[in-house]
């Protein structure tokens, strides 16, 4: 239901700096992370936006994601002893994958962190975690390095699929550098981070730009996507794009709840790291062995999972829970990630108590989607 429908949906969110662009379109909306987001727009619908990234081009407002800075001499190297993936394995000018942890091991929040130099990181963590992740730096900083939340400093446009690099061709924005990589342009005077990087699958980019210049840079994009048939889309397809892919999402697949080690993320931990939070406990937990572990289902039936579903045997045994369960518009059948007993194996059939039935399903590996990223 879009919030002009529901003004209430408004109250104590919230808002994109595209707001008024999202309704214009139709969009309907959805509360995530605090933050009162498109989930879909009139006239496409969440398999047409889906269809159109994998396909062509789509265009995201994701800019309720966080926005952080960590600056001061020194600051990549306090922030490689906080979070988990090696921040000295990448220069300036490359951005990682990585994980916030407690001392536990469990996950507060995975995010990005853009290198820009020694003494300078930008951090883009998910939108309800951002104010904790800036706690959490803040409070381990030494003195004359400052963490600085931006939350609502900057908006981010995803610009993904197979057409992306078309489209901000034409709007005259540098294309084609490395994944993981970004550049700094401007966009008709208007100063931008062109990072390639992306939620999807897909091969695309994520524009950060000012809060104040969103509305131009949007319609240029926009406007130069024309010829390329350029959809925006909403959450909904964010969610079954990237489930598609296996990305976790957290508070879902990771928590303070769920370790990376349970989570299989264990490519994103610098192991031989001399410290970072969770250390102790995520060694421990990976020498020892996960109790639970992430595994991808697919429905052999017709049966569309959801989160909390329990995954059981033909005897009725727990042996897990869905974390994201969807149905995939790409192969056109029921997906799901959940935590099972780590003994089940890769091709083996388990069942999902789908609303009081039990529907057959494929334990396989992720991603469900095989796409060129890179």
């Amino acid at each position: 239901m879009s919030a002009e429908k529901n003004p209430e949906l408004n109250a104590g969110l919230k808002l994109s700096p595209l707001n008024d662009r999202h309704r214009a379109l139709g969009a309907k909306f959805a509360e995530f992370g605090g933050w009162s987001m498109p989930l879909e727009y009139t006239g496409a619908g969440v398999i047409a936006e889906h269809t159109a990234v994998r396909n062509g081009v789509g265009i995201f407002d994701v800019s309720h994601l966080g926005k952080a800075t960590v600056a001061g001499p020194g600051a990549a190297g306090f922030v490689n002893r906080c979070l988990t993936n090696d921040l000295a394995k990448i220069n300036p000018g490359k951005a990682q994958y990585t994980l916030i942890c407690t001392e536990s091991g469990g996950v507060v929040d995975d995010l990005i962190a853009y290198l820009k130099s020694d003494d300078e990181v930008f951090l883009i963590p998910n939108a309800a975690n951002t104010a904790t992740v800036v706690g959490l730096l803040a409070a381990a900083a030494p003195e004359g390095i400052t963490v600085t939340n931006e939350h609502d400093d900057f908006v981010v446009l995803a610009v993904q699929g197979p057409r992306s690099d078309d489209v901000l061709r034409a709007a005259g924005l540098p294309v084609g550098h490395e994944y993981m990589s970004f550049e700094l342009a401007e966009l008709d005077g208007v100063p931008l981070t062109v990072c390639r990087t992306g939620y999807t699958g897909e091969r695309g980019y994520e524009l950060v730009a000012p809060s104040a210049s969103a509305g131009l840079v949007w319609d240029k994009i926009i406007g130069a996507g024309q010829a390329y048939a350029i959809q925006p889309a909403g959450l909904g397809a964010r969610d079954t794009l990237r489930t598609e892919m296996a990305y976790p999402l957290h508070g879902q697949d990771i928590s303070t709840e769920i370790s990376p080690v349970q989570a299989r993320l264990g490519w994103a931990v610098g192991w031989d790291k001399e410290t970072f939070f969770g250390a102790g406990a995520l060694k421990a937990e990976r020498a020892a062995g996960p109790s639970r572990t992430l595994r991808g289902l697919k429905a052999v039936g017709r049966g569309i999972p959801r989160p909390h579903m329990q995954v059981v045997d033909n005897a009725g045994t727990v042996l897990g829970e869905v974390t994201s369960g969807t149905f995939s518009p790409t192969l056109k059948t029921g997906i799901a990630l959940a935590l099972v007993d780590p003994k089940l194996k890769l091709n083996s059939t388990v069942l999902i108590d789908i609303r009081g039935r039990a529907s057959e399903f494929v334990i396989t590996k992720p991603p469900f989607v095989h796409q060129a990223t890179k």
